[in-house]
């Protein structure tokens, strides 16, 4: 399915590859990448954050990635770039992520005639791709992946196990949906009717655009009416829902079990902590933080960072959590107090009297 992974290469190709440049001896041989206290001396490392600085004493790496300010620090051959996790990332996919080569349908493979499939690709057993669905060029499906009918898969797309992309959603390019995530499940739409609930068709679809990543086990429901949109470079972590006719501007980041419920729309490169929740038909500004267990139930304005259920500002959150540690301690002092200004009390009613 995949070629092996590349054999040692010159610290040049990989400063090359990453815009940087090299301190030291540009032909030293790089092997693979590891963390700085466990690097052998044919790998690369790397340091994002100056304050970790002290263990490149006993780093026994052959080359380290670092910030350009660094260089003429060290006396090791260095990889001097401005954004040394970046560096990091791309050199990693270099050595351990090696083009796709498609195998093609494999054996095992349920493929509808009618099915339409793109060049180079992989679709391996058990996985079933119903009729009218597009397959696109480059795109790799893992065993058991299910594609509905009329489905549409981009380019260079790669699904995981057990995922589901049911009828009529899209796919863009370069689209990663990891192990068991569900694209395009009912929204949850009930209408009473005095005793119980009469389901409500789930009609619409999802559209998932380019350069998206989901997370394993999370589910993007599809419309009531219309769409239920994931913007280009989305990053939902496992464990996450969105609710029918959900809006996700571009580039914005979900952790772990965030839950958007339906017909909200969410702006451009917002960031959602672990389990933070957004109430439905609700607007959510751009450039907007939520820390982990927020809940935001109104309107939220961009350019803010929010903590705390009801959500707050970030900074008045810290106020108030640090006031909670003292509550029994103010109680305690507020019944005093009222003990006292009672004894006050009684005693000018004494000398009145």
């Amino acid at each position: 399915m995949c070629a092996e992974r590349r054999e040692k290469t010159s610290l040049a190709v990989l400063a090359d590859l990453v815009g940087g440049c090299v301190s030291g001896d540009p032909s030293t041989a790089i092997s693979g990448v590891a963390p700085l206290d466990s690097a052998g001396p044919e790998q690369i490392s790397f340091l994002s954050n100056p304050k970790f600085q002290s263990k490149l004493a006993d780093c026994q790496a052959a080359a380290i990635i670092v910030h350009s300010s660094l260089q003429g620090s060290l006396s090791m051959p260095l990889l001097l770039t401005a954004n040394p996790y970046l560096a990091f990332a791309k050199i990693l996919t270099f050595f351990e992520v090696p083009p796709h080569v498609g195998l093609g349908v494999m054996a095992g493979a349920h493929v509808h005639p009618e099915a339409r499939i793109g060049a180079n690709v992989t679709i391996e057993p058990g996985c079933v791709v119903c009729a009218g669905a597009l397959v696109g060029d480059g795109t790799h499906l893992h065993p058991n992946v299910v594609i509905g009918a009329d489905a549409v898969i981009g380019n260079d797309c790669l699904l995981h196990a057990n995922v589901t992309v049911r009828e009529k959603c899209v796919l863009g390019n370069r689209v990663i949906l990891q192990p068991g995530a569900v694209i395009g499940a009912d929204g949850f739409g009930f209408a009473p009717d005095g005793q119980g609930y009469y389901k409500i068709p789930q009609v619409g679809h999802v559209v998932i655009e380019d350069d998206v990543e989901i997370g394993a086990c999370s589910c993007i429901d599809r419309g009531t009416l219309g769409v239920t949109r994931i913007a280009r470079g989305v990053k939902i972590d496992n464990l996450v829902q969105i609710a029918h006719n959900v809006q996700l501007g571009e580039h914005t980041v979900m952790a772990a079990q965030v839950g958007i419920a339906g017909s909200t729309a969410i702006g451009k490169h917002c960031t959602f902590g672990g389990q933070a929740a957004v109430a439905g038909h609700v607007k959510v500004g751009d450039n907007v933080t939520l820390a982990g267990r927020g809940g935001i139930a109104n309107n939220a304005d961009g350019n803010q960072s929010l903590a705390g259920l009801p959500a707050m500002p970030h900074r008045e959150w810290l106020k108030a959590t640090m006031t909670l540690t003292r509550l029994p301690e103010m109680r305690r002092e507020l019944q005093q107090l009222k003990k006292q200004v009672e004894e006050l009390k009684s005693k000018l009613s004494e000398n009145e009297g």
